[in-house]
């Protein structure tokens, strides 16, 4: 009997020290804070209305797209049913902040935080009109219970030598989270029409605007918190990103001027935002500064990045299963989502 006794005190003891394990963890966790801060392109959220001097007919019941307001308030359901999801497997009230691009105005703004899904959230936004001549822009979304807006302002984007180019303009959020000072910079980089190569030099004048946009942040206090977000139309690897922004996906190995890349690890991995011609392209970055990773930071750090790729955004059959359930296929209206994956980052603070 006495080996048999043995062998259950051994098991007892076993499962004793899981239990306990799994108590302290619970309990640690219990400890931090969590936030979720999100980007979604949220492809070409148009109103029905035809806007002067704004090259929108296209999204007008006359236009090519035959947009009507049937197909309108089924964008707006599907866009807020994706918001309100981003991030609840570790929050349960969605993101914090969200920054957002392809919306053509305030007025979809207010009918989308007004939607069933979001209003409870209560969610406030900061808009600016840009000179883009399809009159789409960027915005930030915030929950006013955790995020109180300091200051915004809008950053024009000037090409030299191309005095006839109007992209969107750079947005600046300045407020505090849970009582942290924050600076959110949404971004839509221009667009890779005419080709890769042959576009990339607009890209990285925009890049060199949003470090511009940084490193005066940054003189002023070094310990600045800050998030850039956005469709750059660029990968972690462009020179854009990696060379201009200067990133670097390794936050222990940040180099002097450097800046935290929270997303490139992802694309890496082969994961991206967005599919063309079976090829996975992330585009929707997050990039933070250094102080967002460092250990000397006692409140909000950078915890992990994510892709929002639930089920019901991705196309289950075809030739294009498992990309992005778009709205669009040309012309056709398919009442999907978006041609772009939400992505998101989680941050964690210690909290008494």
């Amino acid at each position: 009997m006495k080996p048999m006794i043995h062998k259950y005190l051994q098991i007892s003891w076993v499962l004793l020290c899981i239990l306990l394990i799994a108590n302290h963890t619970e309990a640690q966790e219990k400890h931090y804070k969590t936030s979720c801060i999100g980007f979604y392109n949220l492809e070409n959220l148009f109103d029905t209305l035809d806007t002067p001097n704004v090259n929108d007919e296209e999204f007008t019941p006359a236009g090519i797209k035959n947009w009507n307001t049937a197909k309108y308030a089924t964008k707006i359901e599907n866009m807020s049913q994706v918001i309100a999801e981003i991030g609840t497997e570790r929050v349960p009230t969605g993101p914090v902040v969200l920054g957002l691009c392809e919306l053509e105005n305030v007025n979809v703004l207010q009918d989308l935080i007004a939607s069933p899904r979001l209003k409870p959230l209560n969610y406030g936004f900061v808009h600016y009109d840009s000179p883009d001549k399809r009159g789409v822009d960027v915005a930030l979304l915030y929950q006013k219970e955790a995020f109180k807006v300091v200051s915004s302002s809008s950053h024009r984007l000037v090409v030299p030598n191309k005095s006839d180019f109007d992209t969107r303009d750079q947005l600046l959020v300045t407020g505090l989270l849970d009582g942290e000072k924050f600076h959110f910079i949404v971004n839509h980089w221009p667009s890779r029409w005419g080709g890769d190569a042959q576009s990339s030099y607009l890209r990285e004048a925009a890049a060199g605007l949003s470090r511009s946009i940084i490193d005066s942040l940054l003189t002023d206090d070094p310990k600045a918190k800050i998030i850039l977000m956005g469709d750059l139309n660029d990968n972690p690897d462009n020179k854009s990103v990696k060379e201009i922004l200067h990133c670097n996906a390794d936050a222990k190995k940040l180099e002097k001027d450097e800046l935290f890349n929270a997303t490139e690890t992802l694309f890496t991995s082969g994961i991206g935002s967005l599919a063309y011609k079976g090829k996975w392209d992330l585009f929707d970055q997050h990039i933070l500064s250094p102080y967002l990773v460092s250990k000397k930071n006692k409140g909000y750090r950078f915890d992990s990045a994510k892709i929002f790729d639930k089920p019901f955004v991705l196309e289950n059959e075809g030739k294009y299963a498992g990309y992005p359930k778009r709205s669009f296929i040309g012309n056709n209206f398919k009442g999907g989502y978006s041609d772009h994956l939400a992505t998101y980052i989680f941050l964690k603070k210690p909290i008494k």
